[in-house]
């Protein structure tokens, strides 16, 4: 299974419980699987983490993702149709307007690269699912299953993975 990220779970492990300097086992785990092909994250995704801050003297994860080292072991080097990402698009309404557009960001993509081989690659995000939800305020587990694309969140694509702080690459 190819697990494809979405920028909040960078973000989201950086900010609340895995500190890049705190908890750097996480972060080794991370590159190595990246390397292993087993984590990826596509370039638009990648670059919402990159945009971050913009100052890695202030910004650890900046940091981490500016390395050539990480960058190469993490980042998903394939592009994808645009009738996928249209087709993904699709399912938030088939009439946005250019702002609905602008606050959906690069989610589609995401799953777009999900989309191309559904069986053997899943989105990881730390969104929660809202059915109700409408147009841009959908979130990616509710549109992934529409799509026919699978979905998890940081923990269970961990424990498939079996990471563990005592882990060596």
């Amino acid at each position: 299974m190819l697990y494809l990220l979405d920028a909040n779970v960078l973000i989201t492990a950086h900010h609340l419980y895995y500190p890049v300097d705190a908890v750097p086992e996480f972060w080794d785990w991370l590159a190595h699987q990246g390397e292993a092909g087993n984590v990826k994250m596509p370039i638009e995704t990648f670059e919402e983490v990159k945009d971050g801050s913009n100052d890695a003297d202030k910004d650890l994860l900046y940091a981490w993702v500016q390395d050539d080292a990480h960058k190469a072991a993490i980042l998903f080097d394939a592009d994808v149709a645009p009738q996928l990402v249209q087709q993904v698009t699709g399912q938030y309404a088939p009439d946005l307007t250019d702002d609905e557009l602008e606050a959906i960001g690069r989610d589609p993509f995401l799953i777009a690269h999900a989309l191309v081989d559904p069986g053997n690659r899943c989105v990881v995000t730390t969104e929660v699912s809202k059915p109700t939800w409408k147009r841009q305020n959908r979130k990616i587990p509710d549109v992934c299953r529409d799509v026919g694309v699978q979905c998890c969140d940081t923990f269970t694509m961990l424990r498939a993975l079996q990471f563990s702080t005592r882990w060596r690459g």
